[in-house]
């Protein structure tokens, strides 16, 4: 994609307007929380508050000396010593397998389970599956972690799924002849169809467990200023230090998923797109039934489950 065309959607994306930090004093004693890519930008300041409410923190991490910096800042700030550190690499589907063995054999309940971790408009890759990386790693690799969690959540409900989308969900469709982009890719549409995915993923999977305790969200965390926007060109460095002061620190971007995961009385909202803290209005495309049925079978297929 030319750089011009990556500016106008930075400099459309930074134009949001910005909430002030949500505010809320509901404790999480004695529950437990798994987070994926807990060790830095948003997820590690999500991971941080939900400690401060006295949850055990579950640090689902590919980097683990990372996750080991991150946990000491953690604990030193919040005292909360209930924090333990799991490999995770999401672009590995043994990995993925492992990790969810582990907590099943080690955990005796899992209440909130924040799929974060990302990766975003990344040159072309693919996982160890080979799966297209962004495909891969922000939908796939969080559509199989809960699916093998998930009866470990309904025997620990009321449990609530958290799955961190975007607004870029509304730059693409869905390539569903292409999923992968082995024909072609575009870095940009190939991120937007993996949170339109997320998006979707959270609207099917709430429909499927109405009635079990196990509420589903997806949300947009703003514009933040964090690792995501690493893999960018120059153009797109420069417009994020330019309008810098029109995006959201990691603090005020972690707050949309601390609300979904803690706010009372969410569970008559399972499936719905937030933003700012509040309900928001998702895609056209996203609200396709009958796609999001189509995505949820090639998910399964490329995956090798069964999921109904």
């Amino acid at each position: 994609m030319r750089s011009d065309s990556f500016c106008a959607v930075t400099v459309s994306l930074i134009f949001v307007v910005c909430c002030d930090r949500w505010s809320s004093d509901e404790r999480l004693d004695g529950k437990t929380v798994i987070i994926t890519g807990a060790n830095t930008g948003i997820g590690k300041e999500t991971a941080r508050d939900l400690a401060r409410r006295g949850a055990r923190i579950i640090m689902a991490c590919r980097d683990l000396e990372r996750a080991t910096e991150a946990r000491e800042d953690i604990l030193e700030d919040t005292g909360n010593e209930n924090i333990v550190i799991r490999k995770l690499d999401l672009s590995d589907t043994k990995s993925i397998r492992a990790f969810a063995e582990v907590i099943i054999k080690e955990e005796k309940q899992v209440n909130v389970l924040i799929n974060n971790a990302g990766i975003m408009m990344c040159p072309y890759s693919k996982t160890a599956d080979g799966f297209e990386l962004q495909l891969g790693v922000n939908h796939l690799g969080h559509f199989l972690l809960t699916h093998l969690l998930l009866d470990l959540m309904k025997r620990s409900a009321p449990s609530r799924i958290v799955v961190v989308a975007s607004v870029a969900h509304t730059w693409t469709g869905l390539r569903l002849d292409d999923i992968n982009s082995e024909r072609s890719y575009d870095t940009m549409k190939a991120y937007g169809q993996s949170k339109l995915a997320n998006v979707m993923f959270a609207r099917s999977l709430a429909k499927r467990l109405k009635g079990t305790g196990v509420s589903v969200f997806s949300l947009h965390p703003g514009v933040v200023q964090s690792d995501l926007w690493r893999h960018q060109n120059q153009c797109i460095q420069v417009a994020v230090k330019i309008f810098r002061i029109f995006t959201k620190t990691t603090v005020e971007g972690a707050q949309t998923s601390i609300y979904c995961a803690v706010e009372p009385g969410l569970e008559n909202q399972s499936g719905g797109y937030f933003s700012d803290c509040a309900p928001a209005g998702c895609s056209r495309t996203a609200s396709d039934e009958n796609l999001a049925q189509k995505l949820w079978e090639i998910s399964c297929n490329l995956l090798g489950v069964t999921w109904q």
